[in-house]
């Protein structure tokens, strides 16, 4: 650990950050963790990433798998560790609370054709596959008590079933539903949800949280038989890649590790193996698949191991135990 620890400290300003706090323990008033976090948040790839963010929220969503959607990347900013006060994730915040939903959850601006159950116009609308990631992120940032977010919260908690989180979209978004059955969990919709849930500590040991880490777990275990609304766990479910946008092995093994109760769960550990096995013999992790909008960061190839890719699986390792 000490030779993957000291390769981690000599990468990218967001590596050695995340690592010198993560898997190091430092504190942040630190001097070493101060410089390596200025040095983050100064770097360009970070500033073009905020620039963008700036323009919130970006283009119409056409489909919320795409690695180009702004939302994946306020995620992804705010798993480095910018907060409210960092420039400028506040002008970003204030964009977001200008179209709050009259439920609570944050609108994007979607487009859902007629054919699907949509009114085939742009909308601001929400759903369960991006509503949580949003708010996610805006905890991430430190807002996790404003009464917005917790009125979001509340609400999206209690869409969910017996069986977990199903595919649910805002009523401007008119009876568009995924490709599935009405009665069955949307595995990513139950992935969002724990994601959020993961940081709320009043939502964290709910019984709702249970119920959504069951169904992925219970879908884990039942894998080749058991596919609801399209999410298959075979071949590509299995590769490991970053950043943790969509539904895949490390992105639902990283979230499940939150949650204290799991991590005895043999489905869990089966799952945790299943991504250790794919260290090379120095123990670091080569991406399997990439994201083509980010081919230009370290975990956009799959020749070479990723500093990136191999800090975050070690982050989860290590909160599993």
């Amino acid at each position: 650990m000490e030779e993957i620890n000291k390769w981690l400290l000599e990468g990218e300003p967001w590596v050695e950050y995340r690592t010198r706090v993560d898997l190091l323990e430092q504190s942040e008033n630190e001097s070493e963790v101060i410089h390596a976090r200025k040095e983050m948040i100064d770097h360009p790839k970070i500033q073009l990433l905020l620039e963008e963010l700036k323009n919130w929220p970006g283009t119409v969503l056409s489909s919320h798998k795409s690695a180009k959607q702004s939302f994946h990347k306020l995620s992804f900013i705010a798993d480095l560790g910018l907060k409210s006060d960092d420039p400028p994730i506040n002008e970003i915040i204030k964009k977001i609370y200008k179209h709050k939903s009259d439920e609570g959850p944050f609108q994007l601006p979607m487009k859902i054709s007629k054919h699907y159950g949509g009114s085939g116009n742009n909308e601001w609308a929400w759903a369960l596959c991006d509503a949580p990631t949003i708010i996610y992120s805006l905890a991430k940032f430190g807002l996790d008590k404003d009464e917005q977010i917790q009125k979001a919260v509340r609400y999206l908690v209690g869409l969910v079933r017996q069986n977990g989180w199903p595919c649910t979209v805002s009523k401007e978004l008119g009876k568009f539903r995924g490709p599935g059955r009405k009665d069955d969990p949307c595995p990513y919709a139950n992935l969002g949800m724990l994601k959020m849930l993961s940081q709320l500590d009043e939502w964290k040991d709910s019984k709702e949280a249970h119920v959504g880490t069951e169904c992925l777990l219970d879908l884990w275990n039942k894998s080749k038989e058991r596919h609801p609304y399209m999410f298959y766990m075979g071949t590509d479910f299995r590769k490991i890649k970053a950043p943790l946008i969509w539904y895949d092995i490390l992105h639902v093994l990283d979230v499940l590790s939150y949650f204290d109760w799991l991590r005895k769960d043999s489905r869990l550990r089966r799952m945790m193996e299943r991504v250790k096995s794919k260290a090379n013999d120095d123990g670091k992790f080569i991406p399997e698949s990439v994201w083509m909008e980010w081919k230009g960061w370290d975990f956009g190839q799959k020749k070479q191991p990723s500093r990136w890719l191999t800090f975050l699986i070690l982050k989860t390792l290590k909160r599993i135990g």
